[in-house]
């Protein structure tokens, strides 16, 4: 039996090391969706750069396992979208604006990935939580 628990809680460990590293990388995309538009404060500055966020993996020596966490988060260096609008605060002596480099389908996307993986790992802790709940009641009887 002790193997069989240091096994759930080893499970449970590993599920919720993901689920805070999901959570992390949503938080991530939301700041770039959020800032998909924004503008440079200044004349010909530059706008808001899009954040890619890493992942880093760990051993837990307690419970003997590798687990995952959000590692660095990164600066896009790909180049900032440009238009023409010398109207705009923003712009330069040429009249062109500066974008981030932030292309709203693909955080979307992103997104979405996010989001299965996070429940996966619910998915994950709420099947642990039931075999727990049914061997503590097979032992009962």
């Amino acid at each position: 039996m002790a193997n069989d628990s240091s096994d759930f809680l080893r499970s449970m460990t590993i599920a919720t090391s993901g689920l805070r590293a999901q959570a992390g990388r949503m938080r991530v995309i939301s700041e770039n969706i959020a800032n998909a538009d924004s503008t440079a404060g200044k004349a010909g500055g530059d706008p808001y750069r899009r954040k890619v966020p890493t992942f880093t993996s760990a051993l837990d020596r307690a419970l003997d396992a590798k687990v995952v966490a959000l590692g660095k988060v990164v600066p896009d260096q790909s180049s900032f979208r440009v238009k023409y609008d010398p109207s705009n605060p923003a712009a330069d002596a040429s009249g062109n604006v500066k974008y981030p480099n932030v292309n709203p389908l693909i955080e979307m996307t992103d997104m979405r990935d996010a989001q299965r993986s996070y429940e996966a790992n619910l998915n994950i802790i709420g099947a642990t939580r039931r075999m727990i709940q049914r061997t503590l009641d097979i032992l009962k009887t």
